[in-house]
């Protein structure tokens, strides 16, 4: 067995391995990194770790998903979030021909605002600044004809006035592409690690928000459809919440049943919490419109008696020659909305850089998924 197949089954038993001792449902520690690393994910529902398209900020879904085609590009996108709150995104990826490897780096950053510091009575102190960020670095390369397999190392940190916590995380994932027949599969484990600052020495964070996703796209070769499925939480089969409403009232006793409804209960919807659906509407090279539903979305946020299109997101792309840009619209709850706008670019067709440009193969252009 060679160094590179080593590699392929490591990374397999890390993606086939049971994760014990995390938790779902807002418990986590820098939560923020499950957010959507652009709008194009978030279009896709917030998780993708199968598409294909040629797009830099898809990467840091699934690290293998890092590869030639995306060289020099850049990927810049804001997230304008509920309650004020940007969130901004940047990604760049470059390929080195040397040892047949590409890479990208990221940087995602919060921003909170400011907020008035006051103690139990109210009486004012001054403002504190709340943000988060996480810089990563990812690598691929690529085993076999169709598949790639990559990792991402991350730094991830987070401050609330005086209060800071940092963790270290890594991400490993895998990719099979068949362009014979539009297929793509892609699986990932993300966000293992481990915090390495406390907020505070006498009280532990909660655990980092690890998860472990299953995707597949199919696109149709005489229709301009492309389908997606994404399987997300397969270390733990249910994650249903303890939802008050769906207590059962016991008309002999007066009593009340708040538990989760019994191992045979709501088995379609615990199935269906894992599952995030879209669908990307090719009109031409140049032009995408996507829809996707997340059912664990909706079922946490919606409100019972009007649920509306809580869950649901739709998105719309434009693919020039040196340019991308990506608009998405997410309902979270049927209240409100955000808006997330990004722009791609393709720097070694913007820009050139002479001679040290042809020695580091900055105008290289590498066709997609070889």
């Amino acid at each position: 067995m060679n160094c590179k197949q080593s590699i392929v089954l490591v990374l397999l038993s890390l993606l086939c391995c049971t994760a014990y001792g995390q938790v779902v449902g807002g418990q986590f520690s820098m939560q923020y990194l499950t957010l959507a690393d652009g709008p194009h994910v978030s279009a896709l529902g917030g998780t993708t770790v199968s598409n294909p398209d040629e797009d830099v900020s898809l990467v840091f879904q699934n690290p293998a998903m890092v590869r030639p085609s995306l060289h020099n590009q850049l990927a810049l996108s804001n997230n304008f979030f509920y309650s004020g709150i940007n969130v901004m995104d940047l990604q760049y990826a470059y390929h080195v021909e040397k040892i047949n490897t590409s890479f990208a780096f990221g940087v995602k950053y919060l921003n909170y605002g400011n907020f008035t510091e006051t103690d139990n009575t109210g009486t004012e102190y001054g403002t504190f600044h709340a943000a988060d960020y996480a810089l990563s670095l990812a690598a691929s390369h690529q085993y076999g004809e169709r598949w790639r397999y990559g990792a991402t190392i991350k730094y991830a940190h987070s401050h609330l006035g005086e209060y800071k916590q940092s963790a270290v995380l890594t991400d490993v994932g895998i990719n099979y592409t068949d362009t014979a027949n539009l297929l793509t599969v892609g699986a990932v484990a993300r966000n293992m690690g481990a915090i390495i600052k406390e907020y505070s020495s006498s009280v532990k964070s909660g655990a980092l928000p690890f998860d472990l996703q299953l995707g597949i796209s199919k696109q149709f070769k005489h229709l301009p459809l492309r389908l997606f499925a994404t399987v997300h939480h397969l270390y733990e089969w249910d994650i249903r919440y303890d939802n008050p409403a769906d207590a059962v009232k016991s008309t002999l006793s007066s009593s009340t049943d708040s538990s989760k409804g019994g191992s045979d209960s709501y088995v379609a919807d615990k199935i269906f919490r894992h599952l995030i659906l879209g669908a990307e509407v090719l009109f031409d090279k140049h032009f995408t419109f996507t829809v996707a539903y997340n059912h664990l979305r909706r079922q946490e946020l919606a409100i019972q008696d009007r649920a509306g299109v809580s869950g649901f997101s739709f998105g719309a792309g434009i693919y020039l020659n040196k340019f991308q840009i990506h608009y998405t619209r997410s309902y979270f709850y049927i209240g409100d909305a955000y808006n997330e706008i990004g722009i791609n670019m393709c720097l070694n067709k913007l820009f050139s850089i002479g001679n040290t440009g042809e020695k580091i193969h900055w105008n290289k252009e590498y066709k997609d998924w070889q």
